[in-house]
């Protein structure tokens, strides 16, 4: 292994080898491993592990704006740099999803596109009917879809890997296009 990808979950996980698949990418091959870290707090032990303390390798790595601090500070602390600025995190190899993974996956393709999707899955019954549920009705159809993944055990890297599947090559978001590339 000569590098290593943090991501905050299974879901992100999913998605960057999806998406690096489709792109031609081996990344196993390549001796790449992409980690899912069971959360963004998680990033100083993982650090620890693959860090320039631990195994040094290669770093890369995805995150929820949300998470950007957890991200920075720990970078800091493992010596991989003071004070980072968005545009140095980047420079490292580390890219910002601006909600989370889903929310840019959503975009990407669209939400009707995301809707004939779960159509598909033969979820769109029970997608109605969570859409007219009081807290959800008056949100727009975008917030209703990240619900419906978010809200069920397994949703959120079954519908990543689906996204990730369907999104249009010259439509993949910034931050999974760039990590990609990066790696």
């Amino acid at each position: 292994m000569r590098a290593v990808v943090l991501v905050e979950g299974l879901s992100d996980r999913l998605a960057v080898e999806v998406l690096a698949r489709r792109r031609g990418r081996a990344l196993a091959a390549e001796g790449i491993e992409v980690v899912a870290m069971n959360g963004a707090t998680n990033i100083g032990r993982h650090l620890d592990r693959y860090g320039p303390r631990g195994l040094d390798r290669k770093l890369a790595g995805l995150y929820d704006r949300a998470e950007e601090r957890y991200f920075k500070r720990a970078l800091e602390r493992h010596g991989l740099g003071t004070d980072l600025s968005r545009d140095e995190l980047e420079a490292r190899g580390f890219f910002m999803c601006a909600a989370d993974l889903e929310d840019e996956l959503i975009r990407a393709v669209g939400a009707a596109g995301v809707e004939q999707i779960v159509e598909a899955e033969g979820e769109i019954a029970s997608f109605r009917r969570l859409q007219l549920q009081p807290a959800l009705r008056d949100r727009g159809l975008h917030h209703q879809l990240r619900r419906l993944m978010g809200g069920r055990s397994g949703g959120k890297q079954r519908y990543a890997r689906l996204m990730a599947e369907a999104v249009s090559l010259d439509r993949v978001p910034r931050p999974l296009d760039a990590l990609i590339e990066h790696i």
